[in-house]
């Protein structure tokens, strides 16, 4: 399952996508808008998208995932348009046989969905705004 949505995130659904009876673990990762940023409030956030080309490529992380562990089941859901903080911007399950398996490729597709996805981030703070640049610490080894 990818979804890119402007409603909120059924986290639930997204856990459900990757429900299998062989699954000894699943994994979720559930990204909200923090209130400050660089020291200022910030008062919402406003992402973009390409979608036919987010979900190319979110479909191409998946894939690399179910390549390097034995996933059963993965699935993304993301957010477009206005979210305010404490508000759900993306929701990522993994299910697979082991844990370790399960915790790997999730934080491998959300830290290179944050570098290769075309999804923009805008920060809207109390004196001004900024967009952001997805540039995640990649030092881990996902070998």
């Amino acid at each position: 399952m990818i979804k890119i949505t402007e409603k909120p995130i059924d986290i639930q659904k997204v856990i459900d996508a990757t429900s299998s009876l062989g699954a000894g673990a699943v994994n979720v990762f559930i990204g909200t808008v923090r209130n400050t940023a660089h020291g200022k409030n910030v008062v919402w956030l406003e992402y973009e998208c390409y979608e036919s080309m987010a979900v190319a490529e979110i479909r191409k992380i998946m894939d690399e995932a179910a390549h390097r562990w034995p996933l059963l089941g993965a699935a993304v859901s993301h957010r477009v348009g206005t979210l305010k903080p404490g508000e759900v911007s993306v929701a990522i399950a993994v299910s697979a046989p082991h844990r370790k398996d399960s915790f790997e490729a999730c934080q491998f597709i959300i830290d290179t969905l944050k570098v290769k996805v075309p999804i923009w981030k805008k920060e809207i703070f109390e004196d001004g705004e900024e967009w952001i640049s997805a540039q995640p610490n990649m030092e881990k080894s996902y070998n």
